[in-house]
């Protein structure tokens, strides 16, 4: 589920991904250096390009500007007693000034933090299934 075309599937703002780099096989998904192009429901778009990755442990890319922003995802899994514990973090570089950039960080962490619950829960219930 992790693999950049599987995002639409459970992410509330992700119309369509699709890899620009040559897929061979299912592993090329997840390489660095594997790139897509990510168009949002409200039709915003940008790059997404894999820049660390380590299988069943972690999956790192970062955006190209998106928002006046680049923002870099990480998904590190770990085993857990249940099955496997997933962290989801996403942190972003402003091009503004300090003033800016901090204000910016409260607003923005909010709302990441409310949209990307969802898509957890999603993520979850289809994990489960």
């Amino acid at each position: 589920m992790l693999a950049l075309d599987r995002f639409p599937e459970w992410m509330h703002d992700v119309k369509s991904v699709e890899y620009t780099s040559q897929v061979r096989t299912p592993e090329d998904k997840y390489r660095v250096g594997a790139s897509a192009h990510w168009i949002e429901v409200k039709k915003e778009e940008f790059d997404f390009e894999i820049t660390e990755s380590l299988e069943n442990e972690k999956l790192v890319g970062r955006t190209s500007p998106h928002h006046g922003a680049i923002f870099t995802t990480t998904f590190a899994l770990k085993p857990a007693e249940a099955g496997t514990q997933m962290t989801y973090a996403v942190d972003y570089e402003m091009p503004w000034g300090i003033l800016g950039k901090i204000l910016d960080k409260l607003l923005m962490k909010r709302a990441l933090q409310k949209g990307h619950e969802g898509d957890l829960g999603k993520l979850k219930t289809i994990l489960e299934r």
